[in-house]
């Protein structure tokens, strides 16, 4: 080799090593922090989970057994399965809907950041501002004030919620409403006295109650509030001050239970029933009157409160599954779509046989990504359900943080859950991963 050759090779090899020393400067902070974040949390996790709640005796798998035998843990992993298989595949339906709209309605703009602002909520707010939406008192939660709004158009309240008979051996429930246990004859005059009605609740006409005049053929009775300010003389008896209750509707009922007549109460609480054949009847306080108004739905009760816990990631995340797919879609041909216009597909067929499946490897990696989310879920599920409903609704995460923090202070469990936890989010991650690696070749 001649002196120049020699000169130029190490000249190279020169260079070489100082691009190395340089590439393992600027790669030497990552490696450390990697080894500090991860590479030892993780391999004192796997080794923790072999020890016991105090860390000082080594029990094997003994966690691990003690895991899929708790009952908790079990409900946390039978709420975890159902998040997986519910959450990622609703937001990814509800992101490609909005996808689609948003490449059809002149403000598409508008409408994207509305949908995606709830990304830049943090889940702790996203959680405080859920639990007040699912709050079961409908003049505070805001999902429960419509669904009363709709219900009270088909199901009117009563006029005098939570009325009940002064006397239960006079009058008993029926539904919504009370049947007297004693029997009238055609003539009578019945006293109907009720209990439990705020005042505030009995109308601005109403007039002092009044017994009405025995009737010549007929029933006929008033119904009132038995509740004087102070105190009255006597239960069952029409004191000075005490009011009739209007429009409650009185029904005469025959021995075979039909109906024989209907009345209405007036001012002072009276009714007439005419027009009845001569015998003997029970007379019933129609539920009209006392049906209570709607209360809402306990979102957060035992049944529900993985649903709605849902509802609210959905809220959260179908904005960020909306962006990506809409990407998908902006980079489809439109004369593939066109080209099956013209063929004579209408808008679903198109929708369902060209934009889906060219939006397949989009869907997955969106679909995959929520996958590893709702794994991970935690901040939502301790926010949202309230102390007593927690068990029912806790996950893998939160029972991980219940076990080692919230109280057992088992870290030997907690660490099992952990490691559960980490394996059951490789498969994802590794999916995710290889589908990267071939869309860069």
């Amino acid at each position: 080799m001649t002196p120049e050759a020699e000169l130029v090779g190490s000249s190279g090899r020169h260079v070489a090593g100082k691009e190395l020393a340089l590439a393992l400067l600027f790669l030497v902070p990552a490696m450390l922090l990697l080894v500090v974040w991860l590479v030892y949390p993780v391999v004192f996790t796997v080794v923790r989970s072999l020890f016991d709640a105090a860390g000082g005796s080594f029990i094997g798998l003994e966690n691990y057994g003690e895991m899929f035998t708790n009952d908790s843990t079990l409900t946390a992993i039978k709420n975890n399965a159902v998040w997986v298989v519910v959450g990622p595949t609703l937001v990814t339906a509800v992101g490609l809907v909005f996808a689609v709209l948003t490449e059809r309605i002149p403000f598409d703009r508008a409408f994207k950041a509305i949908v995606f602002m709830p990304m830049a909520i943090s889940f702790l707010a996203s959680g405080v501002i859920f639990r007040l939406v699912y709050e079961s008192d409908p003049d505070r939660g805001v999902l429960n004030a419509m669904v009363t709004a709709v219900e009270d158009v088909f199901r009117e309240p009563g006029r005098y919620p939570g009325g009940r008979p002064v006397d239960p051996e006079q009058l008993t429930v029926e539904g919504d409403g009370f049947i007297s246990d004693a029997l009238f004859s055609t003539g009578d005059t019945a006293e109907l006295g009720l209990i439990g009605i705020r005042p505030a609740l009995v109308d601005e006409e109403a007039q002092p109650a009044e017994v009405p005049a025995p009737p010549s053929d007929g029933l006929s009775g008033v119904v009132w509030l038995d509740f004087t300010a102070g105190g009255g003389s006597e239960r069952g008896v029409i004191d000075a001050g005490e009011v009739g209750l209007v429009g409650v509707n009185i029904e005469a009922v025959s021995a075979d239970g039909s109906v024989a007549g209907r009345a209405s109460t007036d001012d002072a609480g009276r009714f007439l029933i005419d027009g009845l054949d001569p015998g003997e009847y029970r007379l019933r306080l129609t539920g009209s009157a006392f049906r209570e108004p709607f209360g809402g739905y306990e979102w957060l009760g035992p049944t529900l409160v993985t649903p709605a816990v849902i509802g609210s990631f959905i809220w959260i995340w179908a904005g960020f599954a909306m962006v990506l797919i809409a990407a998908g879609l902006a980079a489809i041909p439109r004369e593939t779509m066109e080209a099956a216009r013209v063929d004579g597909a209408n808008e679903w067929q198109v929708f369902q046989r060209v934009t889906v499946p060219l939006l397949r490897p989009v869907l997955l990696v969106v679909l995959v990504t929520l996958v590893i989310n709702v794994l991970k879920i935690f901040d939502l599920v301790l926010i949202i359900p309230p102390g007593s409903v927690q068990d029912d609704a806790t996950v893998l995460a939160l029972e991980m943080w219940r076990v080692s923090f919230g109280g057992a202070q088992d870290q030997g469990l907690g660490s099992a859950l952990g490691v559960f936890l980490f394996l059951l989010v490789l498969p994802a991650m590794a999916f995710n991963l290889r589908r990267f690696r071939a869309e860069e070749q």
